[in-house]
């Protein structure tokens, strides 16, 4: 299990940004959570296997239209206790 602490950035708010990010991380078997931080990003918080995690981070880094990615930094974190993918508001 390894888990990931990601920041996007660019148009990644009012874009349906964390819905999709929900589907692709429960697509990928992932849990986490995510969330819209107030300088316009957007925060996640994931965990799962290492493949379906390079994947997450892969379409983290372009997005679903309309969404627009100009940057995405990812760290590794501990694992931590989630058993689904949330968003937070």
């Amino acid at each position: 299990m390894q888990a990931l602490d990601i920041r996007v950035y660019g148009k990644v708010q009012g874009v349906f940004f964390r819905a999709n990010t929900q589907k692709r991380a429960r697509q990928w078997g992932l849990t986490g959570r995510v969330r819209n931080e107030s300088d316009g990003s957007v925060h996640i918080q994931v965990q799962g296997k290492s493949e379906a995690l390079e994947a997450f981070v892969a379409w983290c880094r372009i997005g679903d239209a309309p969404a627009v990615v100009s940057r995405c930094e990812v760290e590794e974190i501990a694992p931590f206790s989630e058993e689904d993918f949330l968003i937070v508001r």
